[in-house]
């Protein structure tokens, strides 16, 4: 497995149990939530809030959840964190990819799907059937700027434009010393040596956000539409965020697409992006907030479904990003899991659960969208 410097803290258990796929923790025995009799709250970066954490309402059995790799060192925190909270009950994340993860919650085999894009229409049909008893919905909880992510040992602040990172990916500009990247590096020791493109092997909303974000922003440089599938049979693949970066991490000249704690975890440079605002955006927490705070809820009642701004010229907004849901019945959860349902949701939710983001590579949710969430996940039945 992946040493990961900045996870460390992690117990050994957990890397253990991440090594079959899964995440196996104890969870839910008491109320008691640390900080929670603070009434103030203060902002965080991407504008959440540590308003007081909800108290847990904790409950025993065996909760599974599957999908987005990308959402995993996120789940990972908050599963340490709260099984210090709480005992008594298990949850399973099998971090399997976002489409895996719908398919397992159309199939009734996990009461959460981890998806980094939401329900289209016509898996909406197919959740409702495995919810009987009324529709899925999509609630945010994680927001995972996506790095462009490169091993090039001597370059260390490299810069890169939409329509660069397009004609790279489609396999129009294959050296780095190429003009269109000199023109962004004007300073850097570009070497000669081909470029190793990497993408991912598996259905990942992490794939679709990327395209996305080409199509709206690389024009004719990028043709393909959006998809959840890498469009070509160009350059390497591999499975998973974390296949992904170890590709790239023993591959010089290489770069990817990945969620950005697994770009850090394993060292990797990390491209600013020129978006034609004033200066070049680097990501952080604060730049990938910025953005999301531009999106917008088009699902209805407790469906949170966002419309991202991908193209945006906002000035430090860090403009390649996705938003992992959690998608779950609003209805139907069988009365056995629906309180352990309830209860994590409510610690993932909570200030003090988004506050556990930042220094794990994400981005909170913005504070009027945490808010929308935990509302959301209080009216489950």
């Amino acid at each position: 497995m992946t040493t990961r410097p900045r996870l460390a803290r992690r117990s050994t258990a957990f890397a253990a149990i991440a090594v079959a796929g899964a995440l196996t923790l104890t969870a839910c025995g008491s109320d008691d939530n640390s900080g929670s009799n603070d009434s103030k709250g203060t902002e965080q970066p991407g504008g959440g809030s540590t308003a007081p954490a909800a108290k847990l309402d904790c409950a025993s059995g065996t909760l599974a959840a599957a999908g987005s790799s990308a959402q995993k060192n996120a789940i990972d925190e908050w599963a340490k964190q709260y099984q210090q909270k709480c005992s008594g009950s298990t949850v399973n994340y099998n971090s399997n990819g976002s489409g895996a993860g719908r398919q397992a919650f159309f199939d009734g085999q996990v009461s959460i799907a981890g998806s980094d894009s939401a329900l289209k229409d016509d898996e909406a049909a197919k959740a409702q059937a495995a919810c009987k008893a009324g529709p899925a919905i999509n609630l945010p909880m994680v927001t995972g700027p996506i790095a462009v992510a490169y091993n090039l040992p001597n370059v260390k602040d490299l810069v890169l434009d939409a329509k660069t990172i397009a004609g790279i990916f489609a396999g129009k500009i294959k050296t780095w010393d190429a003009a269109e990247i000199k023109a962004l590096n004007p300073s850097a020791q570009l070497p000669s040596s081909p470029i190793q493109t990497v993408h991912r092997s598996d259905k990942s909303g992490t794939t679709e956000n990327f395209t996305k974000y080409l199509k709206a922003t690389a024009g004719a440089e990028w043709a393909a539409e959006p998809s959840q599938d890498w469009p070509t049979q160009d350059g390497q693949s591999a499975k998973g965020s974390e296949g992904v970066a170890s590709v790239v991490k023993s591959t010089s000249g290489s770069i990817s697409y990945m969620e950005v704690s697994f770009a850090e975890n394993n060292g990797l440079g990390i491209a600013r992006i020129n978006t034609g605002a004033a200066k070049p955006v680097k990501l952080t927490p604060e730049a990938a907030g910025k953005a999301v705070e531009a999106a917008q809820i088009t699902g209805q009642g407790n469906d949170l479904k966002l419309k991202l701004d991908y193209a945006t010229k906002v000035e430090g907004a860090y403009p390649i990003i996705l938003v992992t849901y959690e998608i779950v019945c609003e209805k139907g959860t069988p009365a056995d899991k629906l309180p352990l349902v309830k209860s994590f949701l409510t610690y993932t939710a909570s200030a003090e659960g988004q506050g556990l983001l930042a220094k794990n590579g994400y981005a909170p949710l913005p504070a009027s969208i945490a808010e929308k969430v935990r509302t959301a996940v209080t009216s489950l039945s």
